[in-house]
């Protein structure tokens, strides 16, 4: 595989365009088979597989395939009086070879998606998708054997254990979804070979409605968005501010909206396995016994493991609703009098991964941008940002590092490589070579100076 990823780093951009082709005409033909593979092991409906796992993918490799000329082409660089006569361009090439790791939540989308940016880049790819989702899996390494050659992309199934030893090899670049816990471990085995990586993590997102929002709107964005895959989305909403005069009326729309999109079960997913079950039951037990109310849902099915919509309020600061990440359908919710008291809550946590934001006042949306950190911010939306195919996906400090996604997915499995052209000849740079004599004095004065 090493000879391999040699041979990529030269050829053309078309062959990876081609390859790219190859995958996207796979998905189509096979779709009703993938359907029924995450119906297996998420209980997901073909319709949610659609929304969620494919069409992200199918958006990502259209992209890449409209830009991947544009984007391998090298980028001109400005250059100031000091480096006159010279070009300045940074070329992209191919990292080498690349391990991604995948997670459960959308078993397709969030390996095939980075396996896209990682493909447009020229590299050779070791695909270690999750052990929870078997069925997807086994569709996943059905598919790369039946595309691609084993020296170029290779899917190794396996519990953690694989991923820990795959982590210890020396890969050129890593790219791990998961929880913040998990990433630390992946960057510190990637620290021992220098590996650089992008760690797409997670974290509390907050979601904020204010005094000036449209309750309607907020309400059924924000119910889709919790709920959808019940709410094992790194980018679900996990907490939520409501303004005090707006708040009883958006809980009681919340509700609604939340009965009126899922309430068919056919449309809602499991819960992944009894382990995440019994995890979510019992913070679920922990906000009640710490004194908060549930005001909509809290319904359970253990044998079907599902977990339906469930609203909180009157938590206290220290349950684990409102500490810990919850990536599940359980929304705990907040009332607040003044924005600076949801700032400070924001600002008492780990950066998160988004932050959704329901107003139509442009001063306290420039408030909550400038104030608060985050990977990702949507403003009367949520969780739409991932499926956007041109813009930067990725976390800050404990949500994550690195960006994903079109150009940026690109970079990101690509050295950029600065590559300084110089004539021949008397030089500008030679103006400032030793011996120092006067007029060389004088250069260097006016160069500090001016330029």
């Amino acid at each position: 595989m090493i000879q391999k990823s040699q041979e990529l780093r030269s050829e053309p951009w078309r062959n990876r365009k081609k390859r790219l082709k190859l995958l996207l005409d796979y998905i189509f033909v096979h779709r009703s088979e993938l359907q029924r593979a995450l119906g297996v092991d998420l209980n997901k409906s073909p319709q949610e597989t659609d929304v969620s796992e494919i069409y992200p993918v199918i958006t990502e490799i259209k992209q890449a395939r409209s830009q991947l000329r544009d984007w391998s082409l090298p980028e001109s660089y400005h250059s100031s009086m000091t480096f006159l006569g010279t070009s300045a361009k940074v070329h992209f090439e191919p990292k080498g070879v690349v391990l991604i790791i995948a997670p459960w939540n959308y078993p397709f989308n969030l390996t095939i998606g980075p396996l896209v940016s990682a493909i447009a880049a020229g590299n050779c790819v070791v695909l270690k998708p999750s052990e929870f989702t078997p069925a997807t899996a086994n569709f996943i390494k059905n598919m790369c054997e039946s595309i691609f050659d084993k020296s170029m992309v290779q899917v190794l199934e396996g519990d953690a254990k694989v991923s820990e030893n795959l982590t210890l090899l020396p890969f050129d670049h890593i790219f791990f979804t998961g929880s913040p816990q998990v990433g630390k471990l992946v960057m510190q085995a990637a620290s021992k070979n220098l590996t650089s990586v992008t760690l797409e993590l997670g974290g509390k997102s907050p979601t904020i409605v204010d005094e000036t929002a449209n309750i309607k709107d907020a309400a059924k964005k924000i119910a889709w968005g919790k709920w959808i895959n019940a709410g094992q989305t790194c980018v679900a909403p996990d907490y939520l501010f409501v303004h005090e005069s707006k708040y009883a009326q958006f809980v009681e729309t919340l509700g609604r909206f939340s009965e009126k999109i899922y309430g068919n079960e056919e449309d809602y997913t499991s819960i992944i396995n009894q382990h995440h079950f019994e995890r979510l039951s019992n913070i679920i037990d922990d906000g009640v016994s710490k004194g908060g109310r549930i005001v909509y849902g809290g319904k359970a099915d253990k044998g079907t493991c599902r977990i339906y919509p469930t609203l909180f309020t009157d938590l206290p600061q220290d349950s684990k609703l409102l500490q810990e990440e919850i990536f599940g359908p359980i929304l705990p919710v907040i009332s607040y009098q003044d924005l600076s008291e949801v700032i400070s809550r924001i600002n008492s946590l780990p950066k998160a991964l988004s932050l959704y934001m329901f107003s139509k006042n442009k001063q306290n949306i420039k408030r909550i941008l400038s104030e608060t950190s985050s990977g990702t911010a949507v403003i009367n939306d949520a969780v739409l940002q991932f499926g956007h195919p041109t813009m930067p996906f990725g976390g800050v400090n404990n949500s994550g590092i690195g960006k994903a996604h079109g150009k940026h997915g690109f970079i990101s499995f690509s050295n950029e490589k600065s590559v300084l052209t110089q004539r021949i000849g008397i030089t500008m740079a030679q103006t400032l070579y030793p011996p120092f004599t006067g007029f060389k004095n004088w250069m260097l004065n006016i160069l500090l100076k001016y330029f």
